[in-house]
């Protein structure tokens, strides 16, 4: 067995999520002339552009009908938006670390990762984005029930990452031992690429799996059954998927820039769910834009119908999720104080006459 801090340093150097996109590092530029920064027009913050990234994902909803439908452009004016699309949370952070990214959508296990490893120096969360979207999918001729889970194979997106703790937790509170490193006990945990989960379930090779959408929904396509949305493990049914994070240096920098990406984030989700219908749409014409390929409305619709866009970014849910890792024995104890900065969210939100955000005691002193 690993000793505690080699176990901590393992998860820390794996401990992206998300799940929530496909998993694969890199990124690359996109620039689809959606919409364009308004020649002559007021810059915000004396900025030409910011940059602002984001996984090719529904559970990236803001970002995508934010880009398509030019909520972010129209509220920068003359400062132009500059897209990137992550395939991988440690990409993502490796460019705010670089200083090539200004802002991005990130799921909660990339964004304390990146903040861990860093000292609490590299980033903040300053505002939600979703909630929702993971389920447990099986084989139905296999799986009719939660103890006929035991002794089978399950699937998860990598070692240590938000939905691998989550399974974890829930085995445990099953009564069943899993060794987390190893994957191995009373059920068989198999760490695989999300792109690749589906095939793996169609062979026959996992009998189901703990996943994101919409992987979820393609395995539901594929024959199996849902057996369980994790939604219904939280209260309120609500758990961070994905939040937004800002370079510490940016936000220090240019807090106005990072106001004005956060009040077009928050009129973004007002338009996603007054347009449930065009919203989607338009988050599909982004993934075409952005991936090359639309999902299919088999995988869309049940994928789109389990998110939930939020503003609030659920903060004592990611406490929790730290904590589910730590009792797998997968995590040391981080400490996040500092993690989150909703002030300017706050602000945003009062001007509506909406209440502040709560940051369950983790934001900046």
């Amino acid at each position: 067995m690993a000793s505690a801090a080699r176990r901590a340093l393992l998860v820390l150097t794996v401990l992206p999520l998300l799940a929530l996109a496909a998993c694969g590092y890199g990124s690359r530029a996109v620039d689809d002339g959606t919409v364009k920064a308004v020649a002559g027009a007021p810059r915000t913050d004396g900025l030409d552009e910011i940059r602002i990234g984001y996984f090719g994902n529904v559970t990236h909803a803001t970002a995508l009908v934010g880009n398509r439908e030019g909520f972010f452009q129209k509220a920068l004016g003359g400062t132009q938006a500059k897209y990137a699309v992550f395939d991988a949370g440690p990409s993502e952070i490796e460019a705010l670390n670089s200083g090539s990214l200004d802002i991005g959508w990130i799921g909660p296990s990339p964004a304390v990762n990146g903040y861990v490893k860093s000292g609490g120096k590299n980033l903040r969360i300053v505002g939600g984005a979703t909630s929702g979207g993971v389920k447990l999918v099986v084989d139905p001729e296999k799986i009719r029930s939660v103890r006929d889970v035991a002794g089978k194979r399950i699937a998860t997106p990598q070692l240590g990452n938000t939905q691998d703790v989550a399974f974890l937790a829930w085995a445990a509170d099953q009564g069943w031992r899993v060794d987390a490193e190893s994957g191995t006990g009373d059920v068989t945990v198999v760490r695989s690429d999300n792109k690749v989960t589906p095939d793996a379930f169609r062979s026959g090779s996992v009998d189901g799996a703990w996943v994101p959408e919409p992987t979820a929904s393609r395995m539901v396509a594929e024959g199996g059954k849902v057996l369980l949305d994790e939604a219904g493990l939280w209260p309120d049914a609500e758990f961070v998927t994905t939040n937004i994070v800002v370079s510490q240096t940016f936000l220090a920098e240019h807090p106005r820039a990072v106001e004005t990406v956060l009040r077009a984030s928050v009129e973004t989700n007002r338009w996603i769910t007054a347009h449930p219908r065009e919203a989607k749409a338009a988050a599909n014409e982004q993934l075409r834009a952005d991936t090359g390929r639309a999902l299919p409305a088999e995988i869309l619709d049940p994928a789109w119908a389990s998110l939930k866009v939020t503003d609030d970014p659920l903060a004592a849910t990611l406490r929790t999720q730290a904590e589910h890792a730590v009792r797998a024995g997968l995590l040391e104890r981080p400490d996040l104080d500092g993690i989150y900065d909703l002030t300017l969210l706050d602000k945003v939100l009062e001007g509506e006459g909406r209440p502040a955000a709560d940051d369950a005691g983790l934001g900046v002193a």
